[in-house]
């Protein structure tokens, strides 16, 4: 996974590519905690080009949440493809996490 990031005002966008899967994921968990620290208002995960999520790339997704609330940030999701949508339905997380389906009503959302 390849994670690109792009700062808007206090909200960051970061970009994934490839596979959310456990090979990956302290890559993840790495750099979202270096995000965090630069004390970002929110946190858009843009994750459009993610076609494939493993159960440890969806502990990743809570862990995230429940990191950017104890730092007093907000996580919103954007652009998630229909697997990974039925994925999230399946396994009811859904309603824990806040998505959009574009990425620019996501970050529009901070404001």
């Amino acid at each position: 996974m390849k994670i690109k990031q792009q700062d808007y005002n206090d909200v960051t966008v970061a970009e994934l590519h490839g596979e959310f899967v456990d090979e990956y994921c302290k890559l993840f968990q790495d750099t979202m905690t270096e995000l965090i620290g630069r004390q970002r208002t929110g946190i858009v995960l843009d994750m459009r080009k993610i076609a494939i999520i493993d159960s440890k790339g969806l502990e990743q997704l809570l862990w995230l949440r429940d990191y950017c609330h104890e730092n007093r940030s907000q996580l919103k999701i954007a652009g998630l493809e229909d697997n990974i949508k039925k994925i999230l339905e399946i396994t009811r997380l859904d309603s824990k996490l806040d998505q959009y389906q574009e990425l620019s009503e996501a970050v529009k959302s901070f404001t």
